[in-house]
């Protein structure tokens, strides 16, 4: 789902407008990113956390040439589902088999 289908969905379901929407998944996702750059840790009860990693400097190869490299450190964002989230998803939804016409 692109952030443009979520917008349309939550206007469909909300009965607001899409610009009204718009902005305020805008909003949200400015906010995240806004704590997560002041290394802030971001939980949404029910959904899951983001949080900023450190990533260590570390040897890698050229895949091309395997000449080997060194890939620099840096921060990086993860996400960690909530155990409702993780419940919802081993949940497999069953599709219902159709009747064979006789």
């Amino acid at each position: 789902m692109t952030k443009q289908q979520l917008i349309e969905k939550v206007a469909a379901k909300t009965e607001l407008k899409k610009s009204e929407v718009e902005v305020a998944v805008e909003s949200v996702l400015a906010l995240i990113a806004e704590a997560l750059q002041a290394s802030e840790r971001v939980d949404l009860r029910g959904f899951g956390s983001f949080v900023v990693k450190e990533r260590k400097e570390r040897q890698g190869r050229n895949p091309r040439t395997g000449e080997t490299i060194t890939i620099a450190a840096k921060r990086d964002a993860g996400f960690k589902p909530s155990k409702e989230l993780t419940e919802k998803l081993a949940q497999v939804a069953v599709a219902p088999t159709p009747e064979k016409a006789e």
